[in-house]
């Protein structure tokens, strides 16, 4: 198996049909520098299927892009000084960190480390990060992203001194997840800085089956939503690099590789993986909560608490003043997959710290069905007819989330939730015919 760079064009025969936008190897390496159209990619690949050994749940074994560089002696980065953009989530199958690892290797020449929203080592709360520092554990420069993009983060690239920026992240599968747009942002950068841009796939925990949801308005863009995909785009960080590169940095695409999972298949949730399950972010502790995390971050925009400060962020949700009627409400719409718990909690920080409210829980019992996006508009939908309190925030954050105003618009005009999921039909079914050529696995 080679990860060689030389070696992709003449490789990428072997997997099926290549078009203009790259190559995919044998070993799962992908070179995207050129992409353009949609229709440029590369068919829908399955990628190292007899390499994925089975674990005792029974799904896939899967083995991540920093597995399988690992393991080619890491020939892709050979005679380059190299950059991680990563996070606590950057880790091995035996949750060693991969910035630890390539730094302990000679066969690396790793000379610094940019951190994320949160943090390299994940200290940062939401809205946070660490600044720059040195790494007591490496030496290595840790510099700082967080809302920096275009010159002056390709300004950072440059000062580092690397060669090659490598992408290393465990993605939510949401728009406002915002370390696709620090994917985003850092891709842009090096293109500015003359840097090659490696991505290193992690499954999209919540699969990849479908995208969902409205499609960002480009006048609604912010750093939890810089271009128009869906608010669930059922994609990884490799398919999403990919369609980045091809759709919206057509100017000036940065020379990107990426390296696939072995063993990975769009219907996979988190759990069938055999991987170990490192928190994204302080509000991310579970795979659980990334199943309704596409939905209920709604409620960011909104009056009423999301559920941070408790176990169950993204899973509990309310407000003071809310009885049972709320859930009586959700229940009654009989939305596939879900039922809705009557649920009091007080938050021990962020929106009603220290005071007991009420609300619903979120309990999912047929992922197979349920519809993360669907739910969330559901719940706006009841809250606002159930709750006389009910009220968005006064900065309009709620179109920011969804990408537009139409969702307010048309909950504040008393459209029901088939009314208000229709409103998006033609922009979604747009976006799935794009989606569809920078797919890598079946």
């Amino acid at each position: 198996m080679s990860l060689s760079r030389r070696g992709l064009l003449a490789a990428g025969g072997a997997m099926g049909a290549v078009g203009a936008a790259g190559a995919v190897s044998t070993a799962g390496a992908v070179s995207t520098a050129g992409a353009r159209a949609a229709g440029s990619a590369p068919a829908a690949a399955r990628s190292g299927d007899a390499t994925g050994a089975r674990h005792p749940g029974g799904g896939a074994r899967v083995r991540t892009g920093f597995d399988r560089l690992a393991a080619d002696g890491y020939r892709l980065l050979a005679g380059e000084k190299v950059g991680v953009v990563t996070n606590p989530t950057g880790v091995t199958s035996d949750v060693r960190h991969i910035v630890d690892v390539m730094h302990a290797d000679a066969r690396v020449k790793l000379v610094a480390v940019f951190g994320p929203e949160h943090g390299f080592r994940g200290t940062a709360q939401a809205g946070g990060s660490e600044g720059r520092y040195d790494d007591p554990a490496t030496g290595l420069p840790v510099y700082d992203t967080y809302l920096k993009s275009g010159q002056p983060l390709a300004d950072i690239f440059t000062a580092s001194g690397v060669d090659t920026v490598v992408f290393d992240i465990q993605d939510a599968g949401a728009r406002f997840y915002t370390y696709i747009w620090t994917l985003y942002d850092c891709m842009e950068a090096a293109a500015l800085a003359g840097k090659r841009f490696v991505v290193l796939d992690r499954p999209n925990p919540v699969t990849g089956r479908a995208a969902l949801g409205p499609v960002l308005q480009r006048e609604f863009a912010t750093f939890v939503g810089r271009q128009p995909i869906s608010q669930a785009h059922g994609m990884t960080v490799t398919e999403l690099a990919r369609l980045f590169n091809g759709e919206f940095l057509t100017s000036k695409p940065v020379e990107l590789d990426v390296v696939t999972m072995a063993g990975w298949r769009r219907d996979d949730f988190f759990d069938a993986t055999g991987l170990p399950w490192v928190p994204p972010s302080p509000n991310m502790p579970t795979p659980e909560t990334a199943l309704v995390y596409a939905g209920t971050c709604l409620f960011e925009g909104t009056n009423l608490s999301e559920g941070r400060g408790t176990t169950r962020p993204f899973e509990l949700l309310g407000a003071e003043g809310i009885g049972p009627e709320w859930a009586a409400a959700a229940n009654a719409l009989e939305l596939p997959g879900v039922r809705f718990r009557e649920a009091y909690f007080a938050p021990t920080f962020s929106k009603f710290q220290g005071r007991t409210i009420g609300g619903v829980q979120l309990h999912v019992h047929d992922r197979e069905s349920f519809d993360p996006v669907r739910t969330g508009v559901a719940l706006l939908v009841t809250a606002k007819r159930s709750w006389s309190g009910f009220a968005w925030r006064a900065d309009q954050w709620i179109d920011k989330l969804t990408g537009s105003a139409k969702v307010r618009t048309l909950i504040d005009a008393g459209a029901d939730t088939d009314e208000v999921t229709g409103a998006w039909r033609g922009e979604l079914a747009a976006f799935r015919a794009v989606r569809r050529g920078y797919l890598l696995y079946r």
